[in-house]
């Protein structure tokens, strides 16, 4: 009995200890990031990157918040595009998933076919660029962060199989309540697939959070600029002003080479960014083990 309660308390030492490891492999990076935001550049190229840094300076932050208008309204256009395109996105593809989840929809089968073709193919850069300038008129607006990739296949083909998992006989007595496809959807299907709509949820928001292509390729009003895509600017004219410096005769000894931080801005631009993400990912924690595994049993 002894030996029992012994052999237990070391596994469960040995268990904790493992996961105290496997965390710090996720906390110090973070730590890291942290204090090299807040180094000085010059210190960081002396002694490299360090936990604990030698003085402390918020040059990085005041070089990227020197305009703080452009930096608003990036994190108001990100944070707009992100909250409804994840709300548009999980509706549409909800609805179409929904349609195809149901046996007695006369069309699921080519459907369902044609948007595993899209999977497979696509038109590329150039034909979506035509469409999305010359037709559809939507470069310079918010609209171009919100339609094209509104829906995903893969997500569709997920939300399908799960839906198809629910038990039809719900569908059945709502409808002979009256009920019709609009109000089952989301008075009965929705509240029933809260860890699938969370994790989709959250595949979709980062996915947007992070988006600056779009930005690169279609957009040139300045007010409509993501905030990846306006860090990566800012971070790109602090390094071409950085290098172009160095090469100028006499720049040595009449700058002072700490107020043009480079290395610092990378780990405050990280921060910046992903900070609201980390700040956002605990609400969808408790859905997120449960729901990353919903709908891949084949069905």
């Amino acid at each position: 009995m002894v030996e029992n309660k012994r052999k237990a308390i070391l596994e469960q030492v040995l268990l904790n200890s493992y996961f105290i490891i496997c965390s710090l492999f996720f906390i110090v990076p973070l730590i890291l990031v942290i204090t090299s935001s807040i180094s000085r550049d010059s210190f960081i190229e002396m002694y490299g990157y360090s936990l604990f840094p030698r003085e402390i300076s918020f040059a990085a932050y005041e070089s990227i918040f020197k305009v703080p208008k452009r930096i608003i309204d990036a994190y108001y256009i990100t944070a707009f595009t992100s909250i409804v395109g994840t709300f548009m996105s999980v509706i549409t593809m909800g609805l179409m998933a929904y349609s195809l989840s149901r046996r007695d929809f006369a069309y699921r089968g080519i459907l369902t076919k044609l948007i595993f073709f899209t999977m497979l193919f696509s038109g590329g850069l150039i034909p979506s660029y035509i469409i999305n300038t010359q037709f559809l008129r939507l470069n310079d607006t918010v609209w171009i962060y919100l339609l094209p990739g509104m829906v995903s296949a893969w997500f569709i083909i997920i939300m399908r199989t799960f839906f198809q998992q629910l038990p039809i006989e719900l569908v059945e007595s709502a409808k002979i309540d009256g009920a019709g496809e609009y109000r089952i959807f989301f008075t009965i299907i929705l509240p029933l697939s809260k860890p699938l709509i969370a994790t989709i949820s959250l595949f979709c928001l980062l996915a947007r959070w992070n988006e600056w292509m779009t930005t690169l390729i279609y957009v040139t009003n300045e007010r409509l600029f993501t905030l990846q895509y306006i860090l990566q600017r800012i971070l790109r004219e602090a390094e071409f002003a950085r290098g172009f410096l160095m090469n100028v005769p006499g720049a040595f000894e009449k700058l002072d080479f700490r107020e043009l931080p480079s290395h610092s801005m990378r780990y405050a631009m990280t921060l910046l960014a992903a900070g609201p993400m980390l700040i956002i990912f605990p609400f969808f924690q408790k859905y997120f083990t449960k729901g990353i595994t919903i709908g891949a049993v084949k069905g």
